[in-house]
């Protein structure tokens, strides 16, 4: 989905959108669209490694910190495709912020662009703030795992549940890193398909900054079985619900767009599009009340 929607997508519209030629670093984009392949080939290879990596998607430790585990070569492979992907990722999005900072065409002011270029900027931002935060969460665990360090071994004073911290600081923003462009061609689509601007143009780019901060800082909401705090838990739970404001005003400016419009559902685009705010709103509401689970 990632390379699709941020890197697809990005790629092939934001040049138009910002009326520059082409990408700021093209051969910089081509290398992060070749170390694509090699970080998937590696985390596939990882199934074949040894028994494979037998520690579950999220990599906790101690499962994978251990050498008496079955496979710590499969952890290994895991742990350098994660790196790679996020060394690309990064690429990407320095790629996309300098065109549109130094690139756009002359006039077009950062005020006047669209929802969809927005929503590239807003993701390429979190890429860059979430990503090295995993990546040094993933190198600790490859040192304790090699080089006898005990970052995460509670029986030195290290604290495994420092590692879910780090995992879930990046693993959080990267469902908004998942959606955000789409929110961005679903603007672009029902926009174009009723002739006429988003409504509440601004207040869909403020949405999606707000969407972007608050699920920055939302991570722990994946730890409620750790023993957090009532304070902390209470915390989490509210910032948590808070994100389905400025969602919600998403889904009713779409909506808002839809019905000021003379046209019907003309185009299979624009099914789709309605079709996905129907699903949205409904996985959305669910997590108003998971939210509140630590209560």
């Amino acid at each position: 989905i990632m390379p699709g929607l941020f890197g697809g997508f990005g790629n092939y519209f934001l040049p138009i959108l910002c009326g520059s030629s082409e990408l700021a670093y093209p051969r910089i984009n081509s290398i992060s669209l070749l170390l694509q392949p090699v970080a998937f080939g590696l985390v596939i290879l990882s199934t074949a490694a040894e028994f494979g990596g037998g520690t579950g998607w999220t990599l906790y430790p101690p499962l994978s910190t251990s050498l008496m585990s079955l496979s710590p070569v499969a952890v290994d492979v895991i742990v350098i495709g994660l790196l790679v992907s996020g060394i690309a990722s990064i690429m990407s999005s320095i790629n996309f912020l300098t065109t549109v900072v130094h690139l756009r065409a002359k006039g077009l002011t950062l005020g006047i662009l669209s929802v969809s270029t927005w929503s590239l900027i807003i993701t390429a931002v979190m890429l860059l703030i979430t990503l090295p935060v995993l990546t040094g969460g993933v190198l600790m665990l490859l040192s304790d795992l090699h080089f006898n360090t005990l970052f995460y071994d509670p029986t030195f004073s290290g604290d495994p549940i420092l590692y879910q911290h780090l995992f879930w600081f990046f693993g959080h923003p990267e469902v908004y890193i998942l959606i955000l462009p789409a929110f961005g061609v679903i603007s672009h689509v029902i926009s174009t398909n009723y002739c006429r601007s988003l409504f509440g143009n601004q207040s869909m780019i403020l949405a999606m900054a707000c969407i972007a901060v608050l699920g920055s800082v939302v991570w722990a909401h994946h730890m409620y079985t750790t023993g957090l705090e009532v304070d902390t838990r209470a915390y989490f739970t509210s910032t948590t619900i808070l994100i389905s404001i400025p969602t919600g005003t998403k889904v009713f400016n779409w909506l808002c767009t839809y019905m000021s419009s003379n046209f019907g559902i003309t185009h299979n685009s624009s099914l789709l599009a309605l079709l996905f705010i129907c699903t949205f709103t409904f996985g959305g509401t669910t997590g108003v009340i998971l939210g509140n689970a630590a209560m």
